[in-house]
């Protein structure tokens, strides 16, 4: 008879570790990364809206769409090359992303025109921002008048409003706007530096 209750008190436990196993990432979600021999390597990382993450020694591999073991295994491959014996690696869940309420959509439409390095239509996370969105793109060519990104919103009644960003200043981190929030159709229009600008 404890026997049976044992079984029946584990039973939930390893149901949730069986999920976890099978669990795949999301962006938004945040992980700890876990070096053995080397514990300045040890971080909290979250899964960027384009589903990548990043890590010193080795850059950006992508998370979203996988599971722990897949990344763990994918991190260790990556830094064996920085080691002389492959490296011991865990990925563990530290949190999930934030789940949509219902009727809200997965992603938002994003474009960006112009002097960006990757211009076009971007498919983007509900709530990112404007930093990402510009990240996304490429980042801001050499060419760009940075003083002078717009944002152009249209509201639901179809009036479109315009806003002026001095992008050197959110760059430099003096400057407003960087982390404004995005909504479906924002349009980010990087125009190109005059002659002596």
């Amino acid at each position: 008879m404890r026997g049976l209750f044992a079984v029946l008190f584990l039973l939930p436990f390893l149901a949730v570790q069986g999920l976890a196993q099978d669990y795949r990432l999301k962006s938004g979600d945040v992980l700890q990364i876990e070096v053995l021999e080397d514990n300045t390597l040890n971080r909290t990382t979250l899964v960027l809206p384009d589903g990548q993450i990043s890590l010193p020694l080795i850059g950006s591999i992508r998370a979203a769409g996988r599971t722990l073991a897949q990344v763990e295994q994918d991190v260790a491959a990556q830094l064996s090359q920085s080691f002389a014996t492959p490296p011991t690696v865990y990925v563990t869940l530290n949190a999930l992303a934030e789940r949509l309420p219902p009727g809200e959509p997965a992603t938002i439409d994003v474009f960006v025109v112009g002097a960006a390095n990757a211009p076009g239509r971007i498919e983007m996370s509900p709530g990112s921002t404007l930093l990402q969105a510009v990240a996304q793109a490429g980042g801001l060519s050499p060419f760009a008048a940075k003083k002078r990104v717009q944002l152009r919103r249209t509201d639901k009644n179809g009036n479109e409003k315009s806003y002026l960003l001095n992008f050197e200043a959110i760059e430099m981190g003096t400057g407003a706007g960087g982390s404004t929030r995005l909504v479906d159709g924002d349009v980010i229009i990087v125009p190109q530096r005059k002659l002596f600008e």
